[in-house]
């Protein structure tokens, strides 16, 4: 029987940052979810680990975001201003012009 380790802690990540950490462990040694999930985020996970790290920072930070949210726009990258917006719009807040604005000039890395 497979012995499940306890929760340290539960945090949010992006996928990047999964490819990191799956990245890690010896591939035999994965269970088939592991296998499955090392499988998806390689194939979804555009930016580098430290980039998206850093992103999910700035939203969080300057936009106001919670990690949950953060994550969410780093996985997704939207790239105009109505692709964001239906993203935003599904969290039930309301997010100012302006910070959709620097939302999207953090996405990009401007």
């Amino acid at each position: 029987m497979y012995d499940m380790e306890e929760v340290q802690k539960k945090q949010a990540i992006s996928l990047s940052e999964v490819k990191e950490i799956l990245g890690k462990v010896d591939p035999e040694e994965m269970d088939q979810i592991q296998r499955w999930t090392y499988d998806y985020v390689s194939k979804f996970a555009s930016i580098e680990p430290k980039d998206a790290k850093e992103m999910k920072k700035q939203l969080i930070k300057e936009c106001e975001l919670t990690e949950d949210e953060a994550v969410e726009i780093v996985n997704i990258r939207p790239t105009s201003l109505a692709e964001l917006r239906s993203f935003t719009f599904g969290w039930k807040k309301l997010i100012l012009a302006e910070t959709l604005e620097k939302m999207l000039k953090i996405i990009k890395g401007q």
